[in-house]
């Protein structure tokens, strides 16, 4: 069964190929409609057939499947060379983009030409023979290698999990979460003891619960060694990856790749990118340094831990927290209970916004027993597509969260779109509730925001449906989507005890909500050692010698932007930074910062209109969430917002001013 999806993969291909080469051979002379129409109608079944095995390799993967992935990647990646650099396709197009001006096409169908134009001479169809070769060997080389890193993620996930011996050791945790660490362990073998599994980030949530600062440290360190020695080492991949995608923007004319890829983004230079960045920077070291002050005043009175250590932070932070706002996360967890966060919360705001209904589906395929299945509904009634929600971690399960879909939205092609929204919530043992933090309720949040721009996209062509935007663009609506999770008519629905039906404390809300830029120093301070991180790395030229020594190319590139604080790690180290090595986001972490800036304007602008009604959300859903990439972020949120975005109101928001 798994090896039919190499199979059906390799039908698409060969499906697609013969289809490109009838556009070749199209009689007439180049059209819109002969060339790049018949392009948008081409590779359909092996579109599908790919979103089909890549969810299931990073949602519900095996041996077998990952093997076929290996054997898979550099066929996908020379068939898709083949395509663009096929000379015979290019100067079709290149003729219908010389014309375009008089073509008498609308605004989205030249759009859609230019794209497809950009796409070919960023793919290389601009090279000669030998550079094209070149070109193709290096993509073939990073398709392996990229899949090689993250398998090696997922297994040291697995291999990196902190066994515990001693129940003791684990006062501070609740007993569901020890109950869930003992069937942790007896699944993998240790009854008896209790397995801390960690999530993709440097700093584990588990941290702010744990008196024990030993364990703390086992963890911290179990964390952080990620990938970096045995079998699942990747230190050399990724510095190989670095090098060849320098040798690759120097081939397409470009000084490194950072350049490369932004060039084709909002930000459109490195420069850009890194202004954002490295000016934050000084003003999160900033209120970091106050923050270290108030969890030093505390942990000295505590005679052992007078040195805070990284691993000690986040137990302190909590400490601090509960002093300042007299709030206790597992005080609030009794009140976030999945079930009721997904449909009272998240449901329910799409609902209040957009008009839109949610039928559970219990006759439909799934891949997994833990997935669900929505139906989605418009307001007046007509059927949308469908949502499958996948919520807990397993072994063979990327970590991290993630909205993906398994078909794109597109008038032309008569598709409605199905979306798929991973998490990687700890699951209960059975018949207890899976209890949140107030973080995972606002990654549920953001998601299921990119979720709807996948839901709600109303686009004739393949090419712009959904979430095919820049990247600096797409996590606007996700980050949007994050401010409703606290609007009180939400979180009024949803925020209620699993076993009593109560309603969360107003006083509890309110604590809640005044905490929300707390802490803000170290989170902005982890993400921008690590977006800096991102940027070096793909700054690297083509004449650059291989990195050899990975940390200390970390430490270099952490110092020279002052973002080198031993108790501040990066977010990701490179060896376990999968945004940038495998998950499309080379060059490209600082977009999340960049949507930021749009996603607090754009927060203020709900405020301002009167926040979570049907009249905003169907007017956000006309000028955003529809246009998917038919145009420009920023021409997108000129239209939707009536001005450019103003920074200041991310710098509140995070408390940096």
């Amino acid at each position: 069964m798994d090896q039919d999806h190499a199979l059906a993969i390799e039908a698409g291909m060969n499906e697609q190929l013969a289809e490109v080469e009838a556009i070749i051979a199209e009689p007439s002379p180049p059209t819109f409609d002969n060339t790049i129409l018949a392009m948008e109608r081409s590779g359909r079944r092996l579109t599908i057939a790919k979103n089909i095995f890549f969810n299931l390799t990073a949602s519900a993967t095996n041996d077998t499947l990952q093997q076929v992935k290996a054997d898979l990647m550099p066929k996908l990646t020379a068939h898709e060379d083949a395509i663009a650099m096929n000379e015979g396709l290019f100067q079709r197009v290149r003729t219908v983009h010389a014309a375009r001006g008089s073509a008498d096409l609308n605004p989205v169908q030249e759009r859609l030409v230019e794209r497809y134009y950009d796409r070919f001479v960023r793919a290389g169809a601009l090279l000669e023979p030998a550079g094209k070769k070149h070109l193709m060997a290096l993509n073939a080389e990073e398709a392996t290698l990229r899949t090689r890193f993250e398998d090696n993620v997922l297994k040291e996930r697995s291999a990196a999990a902190v066994l515990v011996d001693d129940r003791a050791e684990l006062s501070g945790l609740d007993e569901d979460a020890i109950a869930a660490a003992a069937e942790a362990a007896r699944l993998k073998g240790h009854d008896g003891k209790w397995l801390i599994e960690l999530i993709n980030t440097t700093r584990q949530p588990v941290l702010a619960s744990l008196p024990d600062r030993r364990l703390r440290e086992r963890i911290h360190r179990a964390s952080i060694g990620r990938n970096r020695s045995g079998t699942n080492d990747n230190r050399p991949i990724i510095a190989r990856l670095a090098q060849l995608r320098a040798q690759k923007a120097r081939l397409l004319g470009f000084p490194t790749w950072a350049a490369y890829v932004m060039h084709d983004q909002m930000a459109r230079t490195p420069e850009a990118a890194v202004a954002l960045l490295s000016g934050l920077v000084p003003k999160a070291a900033r209120k970091a340094m106050i923050e270290l002050e108030k969890l030093r005043a505390i942990a000295g009175e505590s005679p052992a831990d007078k040195e805070l250590r990284a691993w000690d932070w986040a137990f302190y932070s909590e400490q601090v927290r509960k002093a300042e706002y007299d709030l206790d996360e597992t005080a609030m967890r009794p009140y976030l209970e999945l079930e009721n966060v997904l449909v009272k919360g998240v449901l329910f705001a799409a609902e209040e916004l957009y008009g839109l209904a949610f039928k559970e589906r219990f006759d439909l395929p799934i891949y997994h027993p833990d997935v669900r299945v929505f139906e989605i509904f418009d307001n007046d009634g007509s059927a949308l597509g469908l949502f499958y929600g996948d919520f807990y971690a397993r072994d063979n399960k990327s970590g991290g969260a993630w909205m993906s879909s398994f078909v794109d939205q597109s008038f032309l092609l008569e598709q409605q779109p199905v979306i798929t929204l991973n998490c990687n919530y700890r699951k209960p043992v059975p018949g207890q509730p899976c209890l949140l933090g107030l973080d995972d309720v606002i990654t549920l949040f953001h998601e299921f925001g990119h979720a709807l721009h996948g839901m709600l996209s109303a686009q004739v062509y393949p090419l712009f449906s959904g979430t095919a935007t820049s990247t600096d663009f797409v996590e606007f609506p996700s980050q949007l989507n994050e401010c409703f999770a606290t609007e009180s008519e939400v979180l009024a629905n949803y925020a209620r005890h699993h076993r009593t039906g109560e309603a969360m404390p107003a006083s509890l809300v309110d604590r809640m909500k005044q905490a929300r830029a707390f802490d803000q120093g170290y989170a902005t301070s982890e993400y921008l050692a690590a977006a800096l991180l991102d940027i070096e790395w793909h700054s690297l030229t083509a004449d650059a010698a291989l990195v050899t020594d990975v940390d200390a190319f970390e430490q270099a590139a952490l110092t020279r932007y002052g973002s080198d604080h031993e108790l501040i790690p990066p977010r990701y180290r490179s060896t376990y930074f999968s945004h940038i090595w495998s998950g499309g986001y080379a060059a490209n972490y600082y977009a999340y910062l960049w949507s930021e800036v749009l996603d607090a304007d754009g927060c203020s602008w709900f405020a301002e209109h009167g926040g979570v009604t049907r009249k905003n959300g169907l007017y956000f859903r006309r000028t955003v969430l529809s246009q998917g990439g038919s145009k420009d972020g920023q021409q997108l949120y000129r239209e939707f917002a009536g001005r450019e975005a103003r920074p200041e109101h991310l710098l509140k928001r995070r408390g940096l001013i």
